[in-house]
């Protein structure tokens, strides 16, 4: 895809996040857009760069430093979201070069997280992964344990913990599981609710987001995995 189409796509995008603030009676200032660039190659996010949008979403650590690595240094303002399950040997990689780490989801990642923090001095505002939609192939920490886990996390990284993502079932409405994160969240006073993608992230908006991670409506189709 054309850098100049990733850029036509960014401002539409841009725009539906803000007409759907609107009719919400929210600020658009409020919301932030996550491009998510997962397997899509540097020339494309460097696009993205170009027309002046700095936060991303990557899956994979390996990826993320392959690619981000040089770009923060080119670009210090750039932040970079973890957005995909974490092996807790790939840890101390994502605590150092992410801002943001969405999928804190068990408490077997929670003491190498600490070390991870503790070697490298930073760490990233971290959001819980709640698994809403019960659904045995995704990750994240199922609805009923949530409230302990999040409990557990206050309590090992205090005000570090920032917020909760989640991701409702395909197929289904998914405005009941954006109500159910965003009540995580109010619950525990977490400033951050990241939840809506591409076809939804309209909804996610009226239910409270306050990221919203776009990637196909941007870079399109996602190439063949690296």
């Amino acid at each position: 895809m054309s850098a100049i189409t990733i850029q036509q796509n960014l401002d539409i995008i841009t725009q539906r996040i803000e007409q759907a603030a609107l009719r919400c009676g929210r600020h658009s200032k409020d919301i932030r857009l996550v491009a998510v660039s997962k397997f899509h190659p540097t020339p494309a996010i460097q696009s993205v760069i170009d027309h002046h949008h700095l936060i991303f979403g990557e899956n994979r650590i390996q990826e993320a430093k392959e690619k981000f690595t040089p770009l923060i240094e080119s670009h210090p303002n750039i932040q970079l979201h973890i957005i995909g399950a974490i092996q807790t040997n790939k840890i101390l990689d994502a605590v150092k070069i992410a801002n943001v780490i969405e999928t804190i989801d068990r408490v077997a990642l929670l003491n190498p997280l600490q070390k991870a923090i503790d070697k490298t001095g930073r760490c990233p505002k971290l959001f819980i992964q709640i698994n809403i939609g019960q659904e045995p192939q995704k990750t994240g920490i199922l609805p009923t344990q949530a409230n302990e886990f999040i409990e557990l996390c206050l309590k090992q990284f205090g005000t570090n913990v920032h917020g909760v993502m989640g991701i409702p079932p395909i197929g289904k409405d998914p405005v009941p599981y954006f109500q159910q994160l965003a009540q995580f969240a109010h619950h525990y006073e977490l400033p951050e609710i990241s939840m809506g993608m591409s076809a939804d992230f309209e909804d996610a908006i009226a239910c409270g987001a306050t990221f919203v991670r776009v990637g196909s409506a941007i870079f399109g189709a996602r190439p063949a995995k690296i």
